[in-house]
């Protein structure tokens, strides 16, 4: 057996040499093909498929208090809520409890920003994570007036302290206080986001002040647990609704019946990889696609280079080869070409690892896990091993004559119509293809039409988190902004600067509150009205370049000691006030112990993305409401990142151990907030571009070989004094009847592909008619012209020599 599939394999590389331009193609086919899929295939393996890396991960639930009148799909717990629920609920164990925040950080070097994970004691024992280095939390490290201590992630122990190993044991100072470090996390994905270090309850200022751990209504921690051994997650759930009503029960004024508060669970790994399923999703159909349009254009040439060679193999048969000599001979050929196809795969799939990877990490942080190693390998193996086996049975076994008489008459009368299958196939593959990235580009051309509701060009942002140790009263907060604002201004070639506590586009979740329109009663089971805040400094509207539609903007005297006012956009006005004059009317955010003015409308702004509405905003003079976390806009007459280290040079005037982060220019996050549907209108692109040449080519391949086949009937049929173009249009015929059936079938199909985009699209309906018509034009269109280059041939056909051929 050894010495026969070596004979084969040495034979079948021979013959492929000798076929250089079929070999080229097929193995091009092949890589770009199995390439794709490898990459694609191997990101959802390492995202979707693989069980995380935790002990025992598949326990590992994640609460949820949704608030279903509200539309929030989970506001978080407060303190209390989770001394409730550890207190009651039996069937899940180890709750814990997780919030992020921005922390400076100073002692060795430059001052920095850390991302810092506020955790509970016991965070890392649920998870099943054991440190690389060091140890993880004590519990008497969670108390009030314990020593603050640090954990750092692998990533930022590597990337800013270079894998130092005796980091342990070393101290930072953070929030005033010195914190020790104790250990080092595993290259494990970081849930619920991925942070630089993490520290005990106890050290976070925020999370340890009275005003949140003993108010039940101060909700936002995200909270971790395990099923009990032996509990099912139904079994968990309903404990967990029980619970939680007779907490509604106790306290009516806390859980509002009007909002609709509930309590639900769901698996940690499916919460890992929400954002990113429907994402995952769209490409691995895709990726199939790509690879049944590859299969059945290399089984296409594989079936007209297996014609071609029926006289060769009925030899073989004429001495003694059987039936499956000859199979095994093809399939070794086959599996020799997918192999080689796949290791050229294996190039393509490594250089685009990276792109999706990248992509990916936007949804979830499981993209960590997904690298080139053994599962790779692996998928590239089974596609290629696959990919032949396919190859080799299709063409072989309907094709009797091959192993027969050697006449062709057989291959003749089974093979065109086995052909003619596969190019329908290709045809309304590429038609889903095609509509699919034909959906995604109208939707692009769109998202780059609309309107942010500001001006990015020429505008300089960065971020400065004012720490809590030195800036913990507001009157403090309040003098920085004041005296870095006109520093700013001074700037050469600056028109206007703004200070806020976020950007448009920014990806930040929204700081929003219920608020009270004076004059507007909320009747019983109504909802309460809700809007997005936002304070802003008398410069901010012009530094973004946002219009004033009524009224006025903040000016310098609206702060501590006068009337408060606020500066609503157009939205709120429209949901709110939208039958009386804005301007004059108050708002409370307190169910009316205090009030505020509106003293201005200004233009709305796309704050959540360009494919989102502008949400309902109240903008608050920061002198009134200065917030730590301060994002700065500096509009110039020149290029913004020229002005970059002058920024840094005034903040680091008033503060030197201030970190100065996030500098870029603000058009930047314009970009930023397309690049997930640029990426995926490129993937798709691409894939039905390829799959359009593809079909094309295979197709216009199929009626050469046609024609070649039917030299003689033609020579005939000019002979008898048929026309030259009664046989163009004969010839031209048959080729499109195979266009139009494939046609019809992927204009059904596309419909399935475009409904699972939906959420991807924005202005386009899946449906859409006019990328329907394009795909059928522009397919049906290439497709004619891939018929019509043999029709002028068979129509050229001189009837002397075909006459003379046999």
């Amino acid at each position: 057996m050894v010495e026969t599939l070596w004979q084969d394999l040495r034979y079948g590389a021979r013959i492929l040499v000798r076929s250089p331009g079929f070999t080229v193609a097929i193995l091009l086919t092949l890589a770009l093909g199995i390439g794709a899929n490898t990459a694609i295939f191997s990101v959802i393996h390492g995202v979707l498929l693989r069980p995380l890396p935790y002990a025992d991960g598949e326990r590992l639930i994640h609460l949820e208090q949704p608030v279903a009148r509200v539309e929030l799909e989970n506001a978080g717990f407060s303190p209390p809520e989770l001394e409730d629920y550890r207190a009651r609920l039996t069937r899940i164990q180890g709750l814990v409890e997780y919030h992020s925040m921005p922390f400076n950080i100073v002692g060795h070097g430059e001052p920095r920003r850390v991302q810092t994970a506020v955790v509970s004691s016991g965070f890392f024992d649920t998870l099943g994570v054991r440190p690389l280095l060091g140890r993880t939390f004590l519990p008497e490290e969670e108390k009030p007036g314990a020593a603050p201590v640090l954990i750092l992630s692998h990533a930022y122990w590597r990337g800013a302290y270079g894998a130092d190993p005796d980091i342990v044991g070393k101290t930072f100072t953070m929030n005033g206080r010195t914190h020790t470090v104790i250990g080092v996390l595993p290259p494990v994905p970081q849930y619920p986001a991925e942070n630089d270090v993490y520290m005990p309850v106890s050290a976070c200022p925020f999370r340890s002040a009275e005003d949140w751990t003993h108010t039940r209504t101060s909700r936002g921690l995200t909270v971790l647990g395990r099923l009990a051994p032996g509990v099912s997650m139904e079994e968990a759930r309903a404990e967990l609704a029980l619970v939680a009503s007779s907490l509604h029960q106790a306290h009516p004024q806390d859980y509002p019946a009007t909002e609709g508060f509930s309590a639900t669970a769901s698996r940690l790994q499916d919460r890992l990889v929400a954002r990113a399923r429907p994402t995952l999703l769209l490409l691995f159909a895709t990726a199939v696609f790509l690879l049944l349009v590859v299969c059945a254009n290399v089984a296409n040439l594989t079936l007209a280079r297996l014609a071609r060679r029926e006289h060769e193999l009925a030899v073989r048969a004429a001495v003694g080869a059987g039936r499956g000599r000859l199979v095994r001979q093809l399939l070794t050929e086959h599996l020799l070409l997918s192999m080689l196809g796949g290791l050229l795969g294996l190039g393509v799939a490594a250089l685009g690892m990276g792109l999706l990877v990248s992509f990916v990490a936007r949804y979830t942080s499981r993209a960590v896990e997904v690298s080139v190693g053994v599962p790779m390998l692996l998928i590239n193996l089974g596609l290629s091993l696959g990919t032949g086996l396919v190859l080799s049975l299709l063409p072989a076994l309907p094709s009797r004559t091959v192993f027969g008489s050697g006449r062709g008459q057989g291959a003749a009368r089974v093979s065109p119509r086995l052909r003619g299958f596969f190019i329908v196939a290709q045809v309304a593959l590429s038609c889903v293809l095609l509509v699919g990235a034909g959906l995604m580009l109208r939707s692009m051309a769109r998202l780059h039409r609309v309107d942010p509701g500001f001006d990015p060009e020429n505008v300089l942002t960065a971020r400065v988190d004012l720490g809590w140790d030195r800036y913990r009263e507001d009157e403090k907060v309040r003098a920085f902004a004041e005296q870095l604002v006109p520093r700013l201004e001074g700037l050469p070639g600056v028109s206007a600067v703004g200070l806020a506590n976020d950007l448009p586009l920014g990806g930040k979740s929204p700081w929003t509150s219920t608020l009270k329109v004076e004059g507007q009663e909320v009747l019983p089971g109504q909802v309460r009205p809700k809007t997005d805040l936002r304070s802003a400094t008398v410069g901010y509207f012009r530094a973004l370049g946002v219009p004033l539609v009524k009224g006025r903007l903040f000016e310098p005297g609206d702060g501590p000691g006068t009337a408060p006012v606020v500066v609503v956009n157009q939205a709120f006005v429209r949901a709110y006030l939208a039958r009386e004059e804005p301007v004059g009317r108050r708002i409370s955010f307190d169910d009316g112990k205090s009030w505020a003015t509106v003293v201005g409308v200004v233009g709305d702004v796309r704050e959540r993305g360009l494919g989102e509405e502008p949400p309902r905003e109240v903008y608050l003079p920061f002198a009134l409401q200065p917030l730590r976390d301060v994002r700065m806009l500096v509009r110039t007459e020149g290029v913004p990142m020229a002005l970059a280290s002058h920024v840094r040079e005034r903040v680091h005037e008033l503060d030197s151990e201030q970190p100065v982060t996030d500098v870029r220019p603000l058009s930047s996050l314009r970009q930023e907030s397309l690049a997930a549907p640029r990426l995926v209108t490129l993937l798709l692109g691409f894939v039905a571009v390829l799959a359009l040449v593809l079909t094309c080519t295979g197709l216009s391949g199929v009626v050469a070989f046609s024609v070649s086949q039917r030299v003689r009937e033609l020579g005939i049929r000019l002979a008898l004094g048929a026309e030259p173009s009664s046989v163009l249009a004969l010839v031209l015929r048959e080729g499109m009847v195979l266009v139009l059936a494939g046609l019809a079938m992927g204009t059904v199909g596309a419909f399935g592909l475009s409904t699972l985009m939906k959420g991807w699209l924005f202005g386009v309906e899946p449906a859409d008619p006019v990328t329907l018509v394009g795909v059928v034009l522009l397919l049906g269109g290439t497709g004619a012209v891939a018929c019509l280059i043999p029709a002028l041939r068979a129509s050229r056909v001189d009837p002397a020599i075909a006459l003379r051929s046999t």
